[in-house]
């Protein structure tokens, strides 16, 4: 199925997904000969993510609630329909992404058999199932399996992403702001859109910030998305201290957080999109985990360790707490995250002399 000169690939919609869509990504840049064109069908928030990134050649923006008509579904299959695609590769599972690709004329339409939408594709897959039940398995190696379906070689599953100019300007201009230039910048991702039941607690990550700048070493910035700017601004106000500082004050965008997470020393986070960003910028992080399985979430970086309670009901896979108690991610101690950083740090510490 190689030697195609026209190619479509539709996006997942969550950020984190997107991330570790890019071992698929590169996989068919790399398997395309001069002239060939690689286009994503994406929502406009997942171009900020893939902004630098040397994977597509061009964008269909889609987007069923936008205010742009031309984003919306009929006029995207009529965009579709012109570009002539040879090959539609689906990551998405829904019936929607696989509707497009075949009212949209692709001769093939590469997905998993999911929701009904089989007799839409020409090449499929079935989800790994063990006696009937699907089993975890990572979003990146599900969207390598369909690379791989199309006919294109998987060299590597190391997520990649990329920063422009102007965010990498921001970001100097933060750690100038800050001072932070002379420290070891650990980013905290306090937020996540899945849900709350995703959140270790407020007042954790204020304890938790307070102990790491006892060593002078040490800065805190907390980056935040747009619902997040007052939460994290509370923190920061309640640490009282010159070396921890949010982002509250800047214009929150996708393009920002990767940039300064890029910037940073380690990163401490729940299971939400920026946890990614640490893993394709190779930079280390602490990764909270609760209410989700840790097998879906696997992204390969290689430089994360992760810490839960472990206790009997989890993972639930639920946005909120269905038992009201929040234990999975409350009995995850302050102590036991500080001492999971400092360990981050130490190894930090000795590849520097290293090199």
């Amino acid at each position: 199925m190689a030697n195609f000169r026209n190619i479509a690939v539709v996006l997942p919609n969550w950020i984190g997904d997107v991330v570790m869509a890019t071992p698929a990504l590169r996989a068919i840049r790399e398997g395309l000969t001069r002239g060939d064109r690689l286009v994503g069908i994406m929502r406009p928030y997942v171009a900020d993510v893939l902004a630098g990134t040397p994977f597509l050649d061009d964008v269909i923006l889609w987007n069923k609630k936008a205010s742009d008509p031309s984003q919306r579904f009929w006029n995207v299959v009529k965009t579709f329909r012109q570009q002539r695609f040879d090959q539609a590769i689906l990551l998405p599972n829904s019936l929607s992404s696989a509707g497009l690709a075949w009212l949209g004329g692709a001769k093939q339409r590469i997905g998993y058999k999911r929701y009904g939408r089989g007799p839409l594709l020409t090449h499929k897959l079935s989800p790994p199932t063990q006696l009937g039940k699907r089993v975890p398995v990572s979003a990146v190696d599900y969207y390598v399996a369909l690379a791989e379906l199309a006919g294109y070689e998987v060299r590597s599953r190391q997520c990649q992403l990329a920063t422009t100019p102007a965010d990498d300007s921001i970001a100097r201009r933060i750690w100038r702001d800050f001072r932070f230039f002379d420290k070891r910048v650990i980013a905290f991702n306090t937020g996540g859109a899945y849900g709350g039941a995703k959140h270790w607690p407020k007042e954790y990550y204020t304890e938790l910030a307070r102990r790491l700048v006892q060593d002078t070493r040490n800065a805190v910035l907390l980056i935040c998305g747009p619902s997040e700017r007052e939460a994290v601004a509370q923190i920061e106000r309640e640490v009282n201290h010159p070396m921890v500082r949010s982002l509250a004050a800047e214009t929150p965008s996708i393009g920002l957080s990767k940039a300064v997470i890029r910037h940073a020393s380690l990163m401490i986070t729940t299971d939400s999109g920026p946890r990614h960003f640490a893993a394709a910028f190779n930079v280390p992080s602490v990764a909270i985990f609760g209410p989700t399985d840790p097998k879906w979430a696997e992204n390969y970086n290689p430089h994360e360790l992760i810490v839960g309670a472990g206790i009997e009901c989890s993972p639930c896979a639920q946005r909120e707490c269905p038992l009201k108690h929040h234990r999975c991610m409350r009995e995850v101690s302050v102590e036991h995250v500080l001492k999971t950083a400092q360990q981050q740090l130490s190894w930090e510490a000795d590849q520097a002399k290293a090199a």
